[in-house]
């Protein structure tokens, strides 16, 4: 999408969690290795096992670039994870694995209060729209003192659907008021990056999480090494 083709000037912004706000390897690596071990009771090779069916090596304590979680929902890491924990029912799985979502650390990419209060002052809507469940996010905004600067918070389990489909986004729009072509979905992934351009938003891609700039670059209408860009970016738009 060329951004000179969409003349509304930008009135919101719908960021991404994990790999956007906070960054991904420090959150997400120390989840798992907690889940896979506390899931399997102590049994190391059951972990390693099951770490390995969500694209996660518990030994080095590393994702994979194609893993299920760095952009899936937990219903669909727990698809992946039930064959190694038959023990376990959906329900239950995913109550375990939002309870160490939800407890995992959180490293904030750039200091998030200082950009989000000058976001705010340009009379921005804000907005966060992820994959992980609602309760966890809330948790992690709130644990960073970020929530107040959000007008709207959903996770895949709040009933608009999970990236890349635009529910999400466009629940966004319609709560807060804005069009489409007056907001900008920022993420790390190609699901936030499809998800924005099929909600009608401009997108920005960040490379906080594990994709790297070749696999966003087509999906974006710029590339910034992190959201701290961001401000820089709107000045530039604005004088276009």
């Amino acid at each position: 999408m060329d951004v000179t083709a969409s003349p509304a000037p930008v009135r919101g912004v719908i960021f991404d969690k994990d790999g956007t706000l906070f960054d991904f390897s420090t959150t997400w690596e120390a989840w798992a290795a907690a889940f896979l071990r506390r899931a399997a009771k102590g049994d190391e090779a059951r972990a390693e096992r099951a770490g390995a069916a969500i694209g996660f090596d518990l030994q080095r304590a590393r994702f994979a670039r194609n893993s299920v979680v760095i952009a899936g929902t937990p219903s669909e890491i727990a698809a992946e994870l039930a064959p190694h924990f038959p023990e376990l029912s959906q329900d239950a799985m995913l109550i375990l694995l939002n309870q160490e979502a939800a407890r995992a650390p959180q490293a904030e990419v750039v200091p998030l209060a200082p950009l989000l209060t000058g976001l705010q002052a340009r009379g921005l809507t804000l907005g966060v729209a992820t994959n992980d469940a609602e309760a966890p996010a809330r948790a992690h905004l709130a644990e960073a003192q970020i929530k107040r600067y959000f007008d709207f918070i959903a996770g895949s389990d709040s009933g608009y659907g999970g990236k890349p489909t635009p529910g999400q986004l466009l629940a966004f729009c319609e709560q807060t008021g804005l069009t489409p072509d007056a907001v900008v979905m920022v993420g790390d992934s190609t699901h936030d990056l499809m998800a924005g351009r099929a909600a009608g938003m401009r997108t920005i891609a960040v490379l906080t999480g594990l994709a790297p700039r070749e696999v966003l670059e087509p999906f974006a209408d710029a590339v910034l090494p992190d959201i701290g860009g961001l401000p820089d970016w709107l000045d530039a738009l604005a004088d276009t």
